[in-house]
């Protein structure tokens, strides 16, 4: 069943090329990694081959495992392999059916025309690898450059607040133990607390703006997890949510500082209780190795959407009801892991929830 004339061959190299050709175009009008320009391809790549009517391309990466039609059994093929970065990425393969063709029915150009093919969508996929990594980078030291001048921004907004807040704080408690009308005293409480809860903001605000001192030590990590789960209970108590504290080596020392590292724990830990439903659990897994901690925190709660992943630790972004918190907490962590030369990830858990991940040098 091989070519037996010169005007056939010739027509087989045309198609070999046309198909080259439309691949080319295929791929530069894309404009992302996705299934229909891959589906395109094989299509393309079907029609190139002698025997059209009757054979099967399979294209197999990473996400996608695409077939231009249901493969017959058993079958012969020619395939080859992709590579992304010299690195194994997938295959390309051209099936016949066994019953009707053998291995001599494909010719060697149409293996180096597989092979082609093989190397034009390794290109692809790495230049939108390329491409993405690209984008994630620039958001990243955008996010970074508007931390900084919001840093910048909230030191002296704290600053600014602390004398006042302090005056009114100081009165309204000289006030109150002078007065001896219950109305007046409950009106005065409510100025206290409203207080208390701006001083804990702007407090909050000195954290996130690196404004606090910092006293970095040589200490056991498992003393200051324990001291936070216990000060925790209440608050995992009210929703029946166990704990569950998982240490891979009992005996972990960093360099950090307790307070700020207990504040992260504060936040992470209570933001994982209002977003788990009751009687779940949240997994607390300390680990290390020769250079970094590991701390991750799983909870199984609602997840958070791809749509604001980016959003979550940037300052007064939060998505929990108007009073309930003012946006701080995960932008103070960022910060805080940031001040440790360290940093913290977010991925979903299996099958719903968080994990969120920090990394710190351990000196």
């Amino acid at each position: 069943m091989q070519p037996h004339s010169t005007e056939e061959a010739l027509r087989e190299k045309i198609k070999e090329l046309s198909c080259l050709y439309t691949i080319s175009k295929i791929i530069s009008k894309s404009n992302s990694i996705n299934i229909q320009t891959l589906y395109d391809i094989i299509i393309s790549v079907k029609s190139a081959w002698r025997y059209c009517t009757d054979n099967v391309v399979e294209l197999h990466i990473k996400d996608y495992h695409l077939s231009t039609s249901e493969q017959m059994e058993p079958t012969i093929f020619q395939s080859s392999t992709i590579l992304v970065n010299k690195i194994y990425y997938g295959h390309i393969k051209v099936h016949y059916p066994s019953k009707k063709y053998n291995l001599s029915d494909f010719s060697e150009d149409e293996q180096l025309l597989l092979d082609t093919i093989a190397i034009e969508i390794g290109n692809y996929v790495d230049k939108y690898q390329t491409l993405e990594r690209k984008a994630a980078l620039r958001r990243t030291v955008e996010r970074m450059e508007r931390l900084s001048l919001l840093g910048e921004m909230t030191a002296g907004i704290a600053h600014e607040l602390n004398t006042p807040l302090g005056n009114i704080l100081g009165f309204a408690e000289l006030i109150k133990d002078q007065n001896s009308d219950s109305e007046i005293n409950a009106d005065i409480s409510i100025i206290i607390n409203s207080v208390i809860y701006s001083r804990e903001i702007v407090k909050k605000l000195m954290y996130f703006s690196c404004e606090m001192p910092q006293k970095l030590e040589l200490q056991e990590l498992k003393p200051i997890i324990v001291f936070a789960l216990s000060f925790l209970k209440s608050n995992f108590q009210k929703k029946a949510i166990r704990h569950e504290l998982i240490f891979k080596n009992d005996a972990i020392m960093a360099t950090i500082d307790s307070v700020q590292i207990t504040q992260v724990l504060f936040n992470l830990l209570i933001n994982a209780i209002y977003a788990s439903p009751e009687k779940s659990t949240i997994k607390i897994i300390i680990d290390d190795d020769e250079t970094y901690l590991y701390l991750k925190i799983e909870d199984n709660g609602i997840g958070v959407p791809d749509s604001i992943k980016e959003k979550i630790f940037e300052p007064f972004f939060s998505t929990k009801p108007v009073n309930y918190g003012c946006g701080l907490g995960l932008s103070v962590v960022h910060g805080i892991i940031k001040n440790h030369n360290g940093e913290i990830t977010l991925q979903d858990n299996s099958p719903i929830g968080s994990i969120f991940t920090i990394r710190i040098p351990l000196s």
